[in-house]
Formats: C-alpha cells, structure tokens, sequence
C-alpha cells in the first residue's frame, strides 16, 4: 500500500525553510537567498521515500504584516498549513528571532494537525543552548517530534525524511513519480531571475522588486527564448540593477540563463528590462502573477 500525505513547512523568516524543501525533494523547487522573505508565495515541493510521497509546502516566512504584500504572503504561509497531515515548525537557532516564533508557537498550540519541531543549522548552532532551546520549546508545544538538522549541509535531514515518510497515512500517490514541484516552468523562471537579484543585489537592492513574465515561448529550433520585466519602486533603484553601462542586468541574466538552461535541458535566451514602478505592491495583477491572493 502506498502513503501520501501533505506537509506544511512554517517558520520565521529565514529559517531555512526553502533550503530544507530543496534537499527532501532532492533538487531545487524553491528559490533561496540571504534576505529574509524571499518566499513569496506558497510553492509545493514533491519528495519520494520508498512508497511514500510527500506534498512538501514551502511556505514564506510568517511575521508581522505591515503592507498588502506582507498580509497576502502571511495568509498564504497559514493557508498552506491548512488540512495538512503535519505541520513542520522550522526554527533557526543561532538568531531565534523570538519575536516571530512567540506568536507562531501560541498559534501552533491549539492547532489540531500533528506538530513537528526542526532545529536546523546544528552545523553552527552551540550544542547546550540548542538543547536548552528544544526544551524550551516543548514545553509550549505539545510536539510529536523533535529533529536536529542542517538543511543547508544535510545532516540529519536522510533520518528525518524516512520519519516524516513513516506520518503520512495510506493513500494513492497525488502525483506523478518525475514530478517534483507544482510550479510552472513560467513562474519558475521568474523566481530564478529574482533569486538572482537577492544574491547579486543583496545590500542594495530593497526587498520590494519583483520579477514578472512577459513572453514564454518556445522557437523553432527547440531552444526557449524568455522575455521578463524586473519592477522596482524608484529610480535609484533600476540604476542599480542596469549597473555601469548595464553590466550588473548583464550579469543577472547570465547567471539565471545559465541555471534555466540546465533546469529545463534546452537553451535559453533570456531577455530582461527594468521597470519604475512606485506602488507596484497594490497592483492586483502583479499579485496573481506571482501567485498571492489580492486581499483588500
């Protein structure tokens, strides 16, 4: 008999959240960065463990809204906790960010989906304060299980796989065997193109840009050429993304071209522009493009 059974990933920002989807899946299906609040929108990672298959949701980082934007990526973080077999609170124990996890644990408590507790980066993390922290936590939280590990080195995370796997009730297979994300290849390329911008841009590029699809289509000789517009709030901020003479655009491209092409096994031509666009974050439009929900 088969098992399948749905995972919901929260956390704080910058937990790891996406980093641990990417190695249970067993290749990368959810961007990552430095910045905290990369994940935008909730992505849905497939991983197999023997008969078992698990719908992993990546969820973005849960915290206190402020804007429009920041309301719709918090709904959809609870959302994708929503009928899940088992909710998997991920937490970061070097920065803790307390003031996140607190109201996340008070949540979490009455919730009535099977609670499991990750402390990740046991890489750099001191031991006798992630022990002390463990308990801590526990005593919150009724928990039916505790991992240490290291989404970003993978230690730990083989053991927690084959136990998460062991959770999932009996059910038919959701998905097919070779399919590993929910995701378009559309949307995917888009969130290559702005993982890039974090990495590249990290300091200097503010959290509010984002990347949307123009033009998605295959040519005659088999290769994809993809067309994308990278939308920023101010002018000082698409000089920073052209960069002198437009090498730093050059730059972005090059590398999310080269990362597409071996994602999706046919070359790529990637073509990318920048847009001022000052309240692109109330835009019901870009919203859905991106996969949020447009709330009022």
């Amino acid at each position: 008999m088969t098992r399948c059974g749905l995972i919901a990933v929260i956390g704080a920002p910058n937990a790891g959240k996406s980093t641990l989807v990417n190695a249970l899946v067993g290749q990368k299906v959810a961007i990552t960065s430095a910045k905290a609040q990369t994940t935008r929108a909730r992505m849905l990672g497939i991983a197999i463990e023997d008969d078992t298959q698990m719908i992993l949701v990546d969820t973005p980082g849960i915290f206190a809204p402020k804007r429009r934007l920041d309301r719709a990526m918090v709904s959809a973080a609870w959302e994708g906790a929503e009928s899940a077999d088992a909710v998997l609170l991920m937490v970061d124990p070097v920065k803790q960010r307390r003031h996140e996890l607190e109201p996340l644990l008070e949540a979490l408590a009455n919730r009535p989906e099977k609670k499991i507790l990750v402390l990740n980066k046991v890489d750099v993390a001191k031991k006798e304060p992630l022990l002390a922290l463990a308990q801590d936590l526990t005593g919150k939280v009724e928990f039916a299980e505790v991992f240490f590990i290291s989404a970003l080195t993978g230690d730990g995370v083989p053991e927690m796989k084959t136990a998460l796997a062991s959770m999932m009730p009996e059910a038919e297979w959701m998905y097919p065997e070779d399919q590993v994300s929910d995701a378009s290849e559309r949307l995917l390329a888009t969130e290559i193109t702005r993982e890039q911008l974090y990495r590249q841009l990290h300091e200097e590029l503010p959290y509010d840009s984002a990347v949307r699809p123009e033009l998605y289509q295959h040519r005659p000789d088999g290769s994809l050429e993809i067309h994308q517009q990278i939308v920023v709030v101010r002018d000082n901020q698409r000089a920073i993304v052209l960069g002198k003479g437009g090498s730093r655009i050059k730059a972005i491209g090059e590398a999310a071209r080269k990362e597409l092409t071996e994602l999706l096994g046919v070359k790529v031509h990637l073509f990318l522009h920048v847009k001022v666009e000052e309240n692109w974050s109330e835009d019901r439009e870009i919203f859905e493009e991106i996969g949020l929900e447009w709330t009022k």
